[in-house]
């Protein structure tokens, strides 16, 4: 390796733990004199566009990842980085045309699924069965379930829903399918697919289609709700589930999860908190923050039947960008939602409430890494909501 390529090696490893930390100012004056001249190495190109993105400056970068993409049209990452940009500015035109490289990347080429039928393009196809099909994360199941009722009507064609174990039960309730197969198993044949997530990329979804109907398009067990009712009858107040942890495996996680003692700030009188958080964080619930009434439901939840029954038996949520949030959503029950700095392209930007979810309400870090901002601001909303109810 020449002493140039080792230099610019160095400099790239050095970014990208800067980057980690949210510290994109820095890497922006590391890397802008080396760009001045208006040429440069791609890969510095592209470290200006992520440092940009990490200080919130997302529109300074959508140019840069264009011009990326024109000088690397092959390069599929890039394009995939780009599709992430527009629609957190809510291009949703092109943005989804280029999500359409979503697989290209190395954590997401082993969840594509390889389907020897054609991918559905949006057009009427009466008389044939179309497949639709879930394909990542909880969240993004709940958010786009909504679309294939809207399929099933453009499509004119006999859909079947594929979707897995643990949203099965939900997924039954609700309309806008002819026939439910569970990921896994083999399903009945069919003529054309598409997975969920590439629903709005087919349709054109535009914002001003959103939220849609119905709305709500998904409901909770009577059953369950009675239990819940029951479970937590018992406590006063207002009734508030929180969740504060994601996924650790998520690419996001670090950015997005906080610790339960960051929520300190919510305790007041007159609120009882309840854990709905799962995973390797679940136990935290058991040495609240000093002063906060929290109540631990998480070894009593079985599935997503009892959490959409919990939401909708309490007065709020409270809960960093999780998949309970979307399930929270799509039940049309309130949720406030902490985000970080630079968030999911879904929760757009510049504005508290989102299209996807009229009951969800937006609460933004302005400064990376600062929740204690975020959740002081929650806390004072807190007190107005229990004032007002």
């Amino acid at each position: 390796m020449s002493d140039v390529g080792g230099t610019l090696k160095a400099l790239e490893t050095q970014a990208q733990a800067l980057l980690v930390a949210g510290r994109g100012a820095e890497v922006e004056a590391m890397v802008r004199p080396l760009l001045a001249s208006g040429s440069g190495a791609v890969s510095l190109w592209a470290l200006l566009a992520q440092a940009l993105r990490v200080q919130g400056r997302v529109a300074e970068a959508r140019p840069i990842q264009e011009m990326l993409v024109d000088a690397l049209p092959g390069h599929l990452p890039t394009r995939f980085d780009l599709s992430e940009t527009l629609l957190l500015l809510g291009d949703f035109d092109r943005g989804w045309r280029e999500y359409g490289y979503r697989y290209s990347l190395a954590h997401t080429t082993r969840i594509e699924r390889k389907v020897q039928r054609p991918r559905w393009d949006g057009r009427p196809i009466p008389g044939q069965t179309l497949l639709i099909h879930d394909e990542q994360g909880y969240g993004d199941t709940f958010q786009f379930l909504r679309m294939v009722a809207w399929a099933r009507e453009r499509s004119q064609a006999k859909v079947v829903l594929e979707i897995n174990h643990e949203m099965a039960s939900i997924a039954r309730r609700m309309s806008g399918f002819d026939a439910i197969t569970l990921r896994g198993e083999l399903p009945p044949p069919f003529d054309v697919h598409c997975e969920m997530m590439s629903l709005p990329m087919a349709m054109g979804l535009k914002l001003g289609d959103l939220p849609g109907d119905p709305m709500p398009y998904l409901t909770a067990l009577p059953d369950r709700r009675e239990t819940w009712r029951r479970r937590l009858a018992p406590h006063a107040g207002l009734k508030v589930a929180c969740l504060w942890a994601g996924r650790p495996t998520h690419m996001n996680d670090a950015n997005r999860s906080v610790s339960l003692a960051t929520l300190a700030p919510l305790a007041q009188d007159g609120v009882t908190f309840f854990s709905i958080q799962k995973g390797p964080s679940e136990g935290d619930a058991l040495a609240p923050p000093p002063g906060m009434n929290l109540v631990s439901l998480s070894p009593e939840i079985r599935d997503f039947e009892d959490t959409a029954a919990i939401l909708c038996e309490v007065d709020l949520l409270i809960s960093i960008d999780s998949s309970p949030v979307h399930l929270a959503g799509a039940l049309g029950r309130p949720a406030w939602v902490m985000l970080p700095l630079l968030p999911d392209w879904r929760w757009l930007q510049g504005r508290d409430d989102t299209p996807w979810y009229p009951s969800v309400r937006l609460f933004r870090q302005t400064e990376w890494g600062r929740w204690d901002q975020v959740v002081d601001r929650v806390a004072a909303a807190l007190t107005e909501h229990k004032r007002a109810g």
